[in-house]
């Protein structure tokens, strides 16, 4: 189920007028019109990203009387960066260890670096 979850979400940030509406909607809630405005794209074209949007959780539709604002639905977006997290460590790790190697390696030729 966190796979699908995952994919869902993955898919979604895929496309990058998707994580443009994420980011406006970060700011606030916003109606098609106005996530529709910085894009050159029609309302039903924005309509579909909404959708792709919503069905991986990471948008959700209100109703404020005429009014239907979209809202950023964060927990998609938190079991993304959790799972890319673990990722982070492993190339955090790596680069210590390459930095720990390359430090051994300056001692013993006497650190002088490469030379031109």
């Amino acid at each position: 189920m966190m796979a699908d979850r995952l994919s869902a979400a993955f898919s979604a940030l895929a496309d990058p007028t998707r994580r443009a509406i994420l980011a406006r909607l970060a700011l606030g809630e916003a109606s098609v019109t106005e996530l529709a405005e910085p894009f050159e794209m029609s309302l039903p074209a924005i309509s579909k990203h909404l959708k792709v949007l919503e069905k991986a959780g990471m948008i959700a539709q209100s109703r404020e009387k005429q009014w239907r604002p979209r809202r950023l639905e964060p927990g998609p977006l938190k079991e993304a960066a959790d799972w890319l997290e673990n990722y982070r460590r492993f190339w955090d790790e790596s680069f210590d260890r390459l930095d720990s190697y390359l430090k051994m390696l300056q001692a013993k030729g006497g650190g002088d670096g490469p030379q031109s």
